[in-house]
């Protein structure tokens, strides 16, 4: 008697709600992390009582270790994650650590609990983005994956924009735990949306009807004689341990340009936004004497063209390629992050905090977010088209579920890897020799990835190989 399926099994298993579930799941992520920038001043001076001057310190260690505790947990979650057939659990293990977290950070008790509760934060966050990733991958074809992560993009963008800017606002109108009231209706969404979906089983790549024939074929043996298909069998099994090892995945993966030009723009990206939220709050005080709200603002600037856009360039790339539209954002956004560090510089008095100043900031930092949605995401969707191309190729190089929740594993390690050096960098510079430096080694940084990125990312929508017909 077969067992009956749940209720809704149809519609909380279908590729739909599996896409909106992971969406929900990415913006909460987001939104969480986004949420504390504007406000951690706040809670730094405010709450914890410590000295106005060790703010910038205490801000740039805070985020900086978000990217580092990345770079340590994606591995190891993602290789747990490509065994498990059900990438539900581990979605589930990341909320309990998010809830926890968060509660710890909003709390501000002391400085070690406001450091544990970023820690939860970082690997919950962490694991949803490589599992989250994982699952998108595995349930979208490769035609359109662009579109789709275009779509999840404009979901990140959301929880990127709404994070700050909800902050900023609640906090200065309604005060402290009003503010935090927010993240916590975002959670119940996500507890809902994931206790809801039904993930299908993800079928194993490996050819076990080939195996079967075998079997049946060779079925009159001597029984207790080790057979053909014995042999096949422990020959299958030695080649999935062989395939499914950390070592065999990285080896392959990272000896491939185009996965390591893909790495260094998700760096990159990360490094430079990373580098806006533990500088920009300060310098926007400094220069303009701007609260948490002008502030919080200045984040919807940047992120509201790719809220509206993100979609439409996942459909581009899906027809036209990565290089050309990546290169060219790259070297659109070098002269961008000039003119953002010119607004209040002592060097250019037309564009000083009584003159030009606020308007040409405002002005290009709508620019910016407009052209990055160029290059946002790039990296991860060609990181993606050269693993579904290896695994077309050949199903069982990856081992029996795959590859892509370690695939993202290195995505986020590239991210976390620009998370952390991204306020190291930009907050360093800024206190040593001013923000107008910080933001032209970053404009130098971009011309160089564009040449990097025409030359090593695909020209082409990545259309992975059919394998060999055995019959040919």
């Amino acid at each position: 008697m077969e067992k009956p399926l749940p209720v809704g099994y149809r519609w909380r298993s279908s590729r739909s709600f599996i896409v909106f579930t992971v969406t929900v799941a990415l913006f909460a992520e987001t939104f969480l992390y986004g949420f504390l920038v504007p406000i951690l001043s706040y809670m730094i001076e405010v709450r914890l009582g410590i000295d106005p001057s060790e703010t910038q310190r205490y801000m740039t260690t805070l985020l900086s270790m978000h990217g580092f505790l990345g770079i340590v947990a994606a591995p190891i979650i993602a290789h747990f994650a490509d065994k498990t057939p059900n990438r539900k659990i581990p979605l589930l293990l990341a909320l309990g650590g998010c809830f926890v977290g968060t509660g710890l950070v909003a709390s501000t008790l002391n400085v070690a609990a406001l450091f544990v509760g970023r820690t939860m934060q970082a690997i919950a966050g962490c694991a949803a983005w490589v599992v989250g990733h994982a699952m998108l991958t595995d349930h979208i074809d490769a035609d359109h994956l662009g579109k789709t992560l275009g779509l999840a993009m404009t979901f990140v963008t959301a929880g990127i924009i709404s994070g700050p800017t909800v902050a900023g606002a609640m906090l200065e109108l309604f005060g402290y735990w009003a503010a935090w009231s927010v993240p916590l209706v975002v959670l119940a969404v996500d507890i809902v949306a994931r206790l809801i979906m039904l993930e299908p089983d993800r079928s194993s790549p490996v050819p076990a009807a080939t195996q079967d024939e075998t079997t049946g074929l060779l079925s009159d043996s001597s029984e207790g004689q080790p057979t053909q298909g014995d042999a096949a069998s422990t020959s299958t099994s030695t080649t999935l341990t062989d395939a499914s090892s950390p070592r065999h995945f990285y080896q392959i993966m990272l000896s491939d340009g185009r996965v390591l030009a893909g790495l260094a723009n998700t760096l990159l990206m990360s490094s430079i936004f990373s580098g806006f939220e533990a500088t920009l709050p300060l310098h926007l005080r400094d220069v303009f004497h701007w609260g948490s709200l002008p502030t919080g603002m200045m984040f919807f600037c940047l992120q509201i063209p790719s809220f509206f856009l993100s979609a439409a360039a996942g459909w581009m790339r899906d027809r036209q390629g990565l290089r050309n539209p990546t290169a060219l954002g790259w070297f659109t956004l070098a002269p961008l992050l000039w003119l953002l560090g010119v607004p209040g510089d002592d060097k250019f008095p037309w564009a000083s905090a009584d003159t030009n100043g606020k308007p040409i900031f405002v002005t290009t930092m709508l620019g910016f977010g407009l052209f990055s949605m160029l290059v946002r995401g790039a990296g991860s969707l060609q990181v993606t088209w050269v693993v579904k191309e290896k695994q077309t190729k050949d199903p069982l190089i990856f081992g029996p579920h795959g590859g892509s929740s370690r695939a993202f594993s290195i995505v986020e390690m590239a991210f976390g890897t620009g998370s952390m050096i991204g306020p190291l960098i930009a907050g360093s510079l800024s206190e040593t020799v001013g923000y107008y430096y910080s933001t032209t080694v970053f404009a130098i940084t971009c011309l160089a990835l564009s040449v990097v990125t025409y030359k090593l990312f695909d020209s082409k929508t990545a259309k992975p190989a059919r394998p060999a017909d055995s019959n040919a």
